[in-house]
């Protein structure tokens, strides 16, 4: 199932992850794509505060992950810099763990993604407009309908 929703403000953008963070359960990846700059650390900023992480959520650019504490366990990873990897072991032990995984730039490490997830791609318009798709499977359809009502 896939679903484009349009953001037009800061607002609207944590409304949206907070939305997907009531809707979240152990096991649970998202994986973001979108341009630099989209709003893909914005996104989970917003999803984290959701799930109640006081912690300052910031790019794991140079670091590839960061984990926060919350209703859940948050992992944040960004795969930019491993553009062509196969897979990665290390990472693939949070990704298919029992915390939340949000998972920036995941087509660069689809091999070590899981068969189903929420996949969320952020396009930017202009100011704070964004287009958002969403597309998900099996278990992640249901969050789609929630962001639909």
């Amino acid at each position: 199932m896939k679903k484009v929703f349009n953001i037009d403000s800061l607002q609207h953008m944590e409304v949206f992850a907070a939305t997907i963070a009531e809707s979240v359960f152990p096991g649970f990846v998202i994986g973001l794509a979108g341009d630099l700059g989209a709003g893909k650390t914005t996104f989970t900023q917003f999803f984290g505060k959701a799930l109640g992480v006081r912690d300052s959520i910031n790019s794991p650019t140079f670091t590839i992950m960061k984990h926060y504490e919350g209703r859940y366990f948050l992992t944040h990873i960004d795969a930019y810099r491993l553009e062509g990897s196969y897979s990665d072991e290390s990472l693939e032990a949070y990704i298919f763990g029992d915390g939340i995984s949000v998972v920036e730039w995941w087509p660069y490490i689809k091999y070590s993604m899981p068969d189903a997830f929420l996949s969320i791609k952020i396009v930017f318009i202009e100011g704070t407009k964004r287009r958002v798709e969403v597309e998900g499977s099996g278990k992640y359809e249901y969050v789609i309908r929630a962001l639909s009502h």
